[in-house]
């Protein structure tokens, strides 16, 4: 099986129902099994229509079509299907459940096995089906998704062609019934299918695929190791230093990224080991980070020696469009002593990028930086020298047209200056250089005989050796002093990059792919992989990372410095894989764990609840049976009805218990079928006072299993009649809301906070109860249990003007008729109207 190729997949992302998913699907399907290839239909929801229907002609079938019946008729026979093991399968509806009893919950896992057995697949999703689109679609709709598909599933695809119609269009159909019975045309085109409602869907699964494509242009661009910028989509690069001026960038950048419709904004950092990042505002870059994040765009921080190379090797890397950096802080003499900053070099190195240099209130006034010639470049390598040789001379040609008037004292220390200058640019040899210069020049032009050397004189001599090793002296303490600053500058660099990285594994949001992320473009690398053994790396940097791990870091080469940086973020990727191992452990235990407080739990409740209608029922069974006194019938019969109240109290509490027992073992029996609730309220509220029923009449039916259902609704409507005021009634409705029935259980009582509501479905749990000592506390847990066994939710809400309402989501047993692509988890509204009754 290990060498079985893995299946295509190609799926048809639709925007919205009734854009012709299944249309595209079966219209695929006929050309390529006319061209030869071995094509099935393993499932498809033609809904009743019979154009769709008809292009299933000379299609082999598999499994059951979708018809009148509607989407739930669309079975796939997933053994069938892998038993006959075509070439190509066609299995609509992605995102859909599977029945009970079939091989996996959903229809997206078939398809994995389906593509594990080398079985290629065509299908269909809506984006509002996607995962992690499902909130978003719910907060434009109002729609709650109980269906999706992870997106990985989706992006995995080889293909994923998108079906595209426009609002207007998919609105006529509507109109024109192709999607909506003509009853409930009205209805839908007023809420799910309004114009705003599809403008945004479109919205989404256009920028959904394009996030696609984006991915697929830079995989390829990796592979075929291309560095030139394609404006296939704004992308632009924001540079921060940490200067107060950031704001203002990432501000600015945001709006060019926005102006562009859809652009994506990237701020990078660049941490120097030359003392360009020293001193940086932490402070400032942290909020800097999260107004980027605020903003919707992504926070970067790389290493590099050069500000500018790196700015645009990241931003080539990133396939950025657009760079948008600060005017320079420095002077004009900063400027003019200095040479070119980086804005400058930036723009020489940027090619087909363009580049904004953005003015702000601190440009020009001075750096707050330290400076960026820090460093024994190559250039200052050659200027050192030079400057040691020429500077003095040109000193010396200055104090000529003073001579005179300038003391002899006052030359030495002009000098002695000029010495330093040339040892802050080049050091000590090139300090000695100017020191002897310096000297010989003084010598002959500033000490008598002017015009010869003195160099016979031995205080003459004496002078120019104290002058020389001053000036060495001075040049070795300025270079071991500009030495420090670049050692202090590289530690604040790397503590730089190591508190970014904390920050970001202490707000949660690196998993270990995205550490991995972080260390490749922080270091620069092509790659970077975790491996437990690290083998066959070809000349790849390796680095441990905890036990029993390593990273391999493929491109590119890293200094010493970078190096234990380096060694640092493996550091963080062990503890993160370590991390996840523990968690993993953790949630193994914690099933033991709840099991045990369950059974804590049970045993404090039983030792009470049971022992009362024991000892009832007990009582009144052995008085009857006593000899010494003589009943009355009225007693008797008393005596009778506390016993068998007793036993049906105790009956009841032991059947809540094995049944709550099953569904915790998985192993509860179902006998699901089409139910009205008509048929299950009059049994489940016959025993309690005060519930009034209204609007179920004509609500579809539901595929339940009617005596579980019948004790959900009287668990759940007991526990409302017992938090009710006094003389207020239960109110139980029903009504159709995005394909599915919800039943609504009514209660005006003090209601409950929403922090408290998940615990309300604990076993065991009484609190807020007006009578803490009757129940086992098992009703809502048994309602929620047994309902979600029947593919369904129990959802708490709060009662308008006080109380709580418990919403009972049940699936329709055959939904209602709909046209081209209608899916479950969307639809009209319910229909109004109906009866209206009283219980008790």
């Amino acid at each position: 099986m290990d060498d079985v190729r893995r299946g295509r997949l190609k799926v048809y992302l639709g925007a919205a129902p009734g854009v012709g998913k299944t249309t595209r699907m079966l219209d695929e399907a006929g050309r390529r099994a006319a061209r030869g290839a071995d094509v099935v239909v393993g499932a498809a929801a033609c809904h009743g229509r019979a154009a769709v229907e008809r292009m299933l002609d000379g299609l082999e079938v598999l499994g059951s079509v979708g018809s009148g019946g509607g989407v739930r008729d669309a079975e796939l026979d997933l053994a069938g299907v892998l038993a006959r093991a075509p070439g190509v399968v066609v299995v609509d509806e992605l995102a859909r459940g599977n029945g009970r009893g079939a091989a996996h919950g959903r229809r997206w896992q078939d398809v994995e096995a389906l593509l594990d057995a080398g079985i290629d697949v065509i299908t269909a999703v809506d984006v509002h089906q996607l995962e992690s689109l499902k909130d978003v679609v719910e907060k434009i709709t109002g729609v709650p998704q109980h269906e999706t598909v992870p997106d990985d599933v989706v992006r995995r695809a080889v293909e994923v062609e998108l079906v595209d119609v426009p609002p207007e269009r998919l609105r006529r159909r509507m109109a024109h019934g192709d999607l909506w019975p003509p009853e409930r045309v009205d209805a839908a085109l007023a809420s799910y299918f309004r114009p705003g409602n599809l403008a945004a869907l479109r919205q989404l699964a256009l920028l959904w695929t394009a996030d696609r494509v984006d991915e697929a242009l830079q995989r390829y661009r990796a592979e075929h190791a291309i560095g030139g910028v394609w404006e296939t989509r704004e992308r632009v690069v924001v540079a921060l230093t940490g200067g107060p001026e950031g704001d203002t960038l990432v501000r600015r950048a945001a709006r060019i990224a926005a102006r562009s419709g859809g652009g994506a904004l990237l701020a990078v950092h660049v941490a120097r080991s030359d003392g360009l990042a020293a001193g940086v505002s932490h402070a400032s870059l942290a909020r800097q980070r999260r107004l980027v994040e605020d903003l919707g765009g992504s926070y970067h921080s790389v290493v590099g020696h050069d500000v500018a190379a790196a700015l645009v090797e990241f931003a080539r890397a990133e396939n950025a469009t657009q760079l948008v950096l600060g005017s320079s802080r420095r002077g004009r003499l900063e400027r003019f002593l200095t040479g070119l900053g980086t804005g400058e070099r930036v723009v020489a190195l940027s090619g087909d990028i363009d580049v904004h240099q953005v003015t702000h209130e601190r440009a020009g006034r001075g750096t707050l930086l330290p400076s960026r010639r820090r460093t024994l470049s190559r250039a200052r390598m050659i200027a050192g020298p030079v400057a040691g040789l020429v500077l003095p001379v040109l000193l010396t040609l200055v104090l000529a047209q003073f001579r005179g008037s300038v003391s002899l004292t006052s030359e030495a220390l002009l000098f002695l200056l000029a010495v330093v200058g040339v040892a802050c640019i080049g050091g000590v040899v090139s300090a000695v250089i100017a020191s002897v210069t310096a000297s010989l020049l003084l010598n002959y032009w500033f000490i008598p005989p002017i015009g010869h050397f003195t160099l016979g004189d031995p205080d003459a001599l004496l002078a120019l050796g104290v002058f020389v090793l001053v000036a060495a002296v001075v040049a070795a303490v300025v270079d071991r002093s500009l030495r420090l600053s670049r050692r202090a500058a590289r530690a604040t660099a790397e503590a730089e990059t190591m508190s970014s990285l904390a920050g970001s594994i202490v707000r949660g949001g690196q998993t270990i792919p995205a550490l991995l992320e972080r260390t490749r473009e922080t270091f620069g690398a092509d790659s970077v992989e975790l491996v437990e053994d690290p083998v066959d790396t070809g000349g790849a940097s390796v680095v441990p990372a905890g036990p029993g791990g390593f990273l391999v870091l493929r491109g590119g080469t890293r200094s010493s410095s970078e190096r234990r940086v380096l060694a640092a973020f493996a550091a963080h990727v062990g503890s993160a894989v370590e991390r996840a191992r523990l968690a993993e452990a953790a949630a193994e235990v914690e099933p033991v764990r709840a099991a045990d407080r369950m059974r804590t739990a049970l045993l404090r409740a039983v030792g009470h609840d049971l022992r009362t209608p024991l000892a009832a029922g007990w009582a009144a069974v052995t008085s009857l049976r006593s000899r010494e006194v003589r009943w009355s019938e009225e007693d008797r019969d008393e005596l009778l009805a506390t016993a068998d109240e007793s036993m049906a109290k105790l009956s009841r509490l032991v059947e809540n218990l094995l049944d709550l027992s099953r569904l915790e073992a998985g192993v509860l029996t179902l006998n699901l079928r089409p139910t009205a609730l008509e048929e299950v309220l009059p049994a489940a509220l016959a025993d309690l006072p005060s519930v009034e029923v209204r609007e179920v009449e004509r609500v579809p039916q539901v595929l339940v299993d009617p005596p579980l259902l019948e004790r959900v609704l009287a668990n759940l409507a007991a526990n409302a009649v017992r938090h009710s005021p006094g003389g207020a009634a239960v109110l139980v409705t029903a009504s159709v809301l995005a394909g599915r029935v919800e039943v609504r259980v009514v209660d005006r009582g003090p209601g409950l906070p929403v922090a408290g509501r998940e615990r309300l479905f604990e076993p065991f749990q009484r609190f807020g109860d007006t009578d803490n000592t009757t129940g086992l506390g098992l009703g809502l847990a048994l309602a929620r249990g047994l309902t979600e066994a029947m593919n369904g939710t129990v959802t708490p809400e709060d009662t308008p003007g006080g109380g709580l309402t418990m919403v009972v989501s049940l699936p329709l047993a055959v939904p209602v008729p709909v046209r081209a692509g209608e899916k479950e988890g969307e639809g009209g509204e319910g229909e109004e109207g109906g009866g209206r009754g009283r219980v008790g």
